[in-house]
C-alpha cells in the first residue's frame, strides 16, 4: 500500500503540471473558437484544473516527506505545506463552483448573474478567490526553496527560480497558464527521485537526509 502511495505520488509530479497545461491550452481554444462560456470548453478546462489541483495536493505532500528534517526546519516545511495545502483547498472549491454554474446556466450572462450571486456571499471572495488561493502558490514556493537548502542532492538551486517563473507568468494572464506550468514542471520533475520508495506513511518525515541520498545513489547505479 506504501508504495503504491509513492509511485502516486511520483506520478503526481508529472500529472499536476500537465493537467494545469491542458486547462491553459483548453481555455485558449474555448476562448479562441467560442464565447468561452457554458459548455463543453468550459468544462473540460474546468474538469482538468481540478485534476490538476488535487494532483498538485500529492505534490505537496511528496515535498513534504522529502525534506527529512527535524526541530525548527521541520516547523518551516510544516507552515509552507499546510499553507500550500489551505491554498489547494480554496482553489478546488473555486473549481467545483466554476464547474456548478457552467452546469447550471445556459449562456454568458447567467453565469456572470450566478458567479456575482455566488461572490457577493460574506467571506466568499477572501476565502475563496483572493487571499486563500495565493497561499496555494506561497506554499508550493516556499517547499521549494527550503528543499533547495535542505537537499541540495534533490532540489537544485535554480528550480525555485523556474517555480517563481511559473507562478509570475500565471498571475499575470491564464493566457501565460500553460508556459507557467512547463516552467513547474520542469522543475518538479527532477525531484520525483528524492521520493522514498515506500515503508513511510503518507504525510511522515522521511527519514535522514543522509539516507535519502544512499537510496538515491543506488537508484542511479541500478539505473545506469
Amino acid at each position: 500500500m506504501t508504495v503504491r502511495r509513492g509511485e502516486a505520488i511520483g506520478r503526481a509530479f508529472i500529472a499536476g503540471p500537465a493537467l494545469m497545461a491542458g486547462y491553459g491550452m483548453v481555455r485558449l481554444v474555448g476562448r479562441a473558437v467560442s464565447d468561452y462560456g457554458p459548455g463543453v470548453w468550459w468544462t473540460v478546462a474546468h474538469v482538468l484544473s481540478l485534476a490538476g489541483l488535487l494532483a498538485f495536493v500529492r505534490v505537496l505532500l511528496g515535498l513534504r516527506r522529502t525534506a527529512g528534517v527535524r526541530g525548527g526546519k521541520r516547523v518551516a516545511v510544516e507552515a509552507a505545506t499546510w499553507a500550500g495545502l489551505l491554498g489547494a483547498a480554496a482553489l478546488v472549491v473555486q473549481a467545483v463552483i466554476d464547474l456548478a454554474v457552467g452546469f447550471l446556466t445556459v449562456d454568458k450572462p447567467a453565469m456572470s448573474d450566478m458567479f456575482g450571486r455566488v461572490q457577493d456571499m460574506p467571506g466568499v471572495m477572501p476565502l475563496v478567490y483572493t487571499v486563500m488561493p495565493m497561499l496555494f502558490w506561497l506554499g508550493l514556493l516556499a517547499l521549494v526553496t527550503l528543499l533547495a537548502f535542505l537537499r541540495r542532492d534533490v532540489v537544485r538551486g535554480w528550480a525555485p527560480v523556474l517555480v517563481l517563473t511559473g507562478i509570475v507568468l500565471a498571475a499575470m494572464s491564464l493566457d501565460l497558464l500553460a508556459v507557467g506550468a512547463v516552467c513547474l514542471g520542469t522543475a518538479l520533475l527532477p525531484m520525483r527521485r528524492g521520493l522514498p520508495e515506500g515503508g513511510e506513511r503518507l504525510g511522515r518525515p522521511q527519514g535522514r537526509p543522509g539516507a535519502a541520498r544512499s537510496a538515491d545513489q543506488s537508484f542511479s547505479e541500478t539505473a545506469q
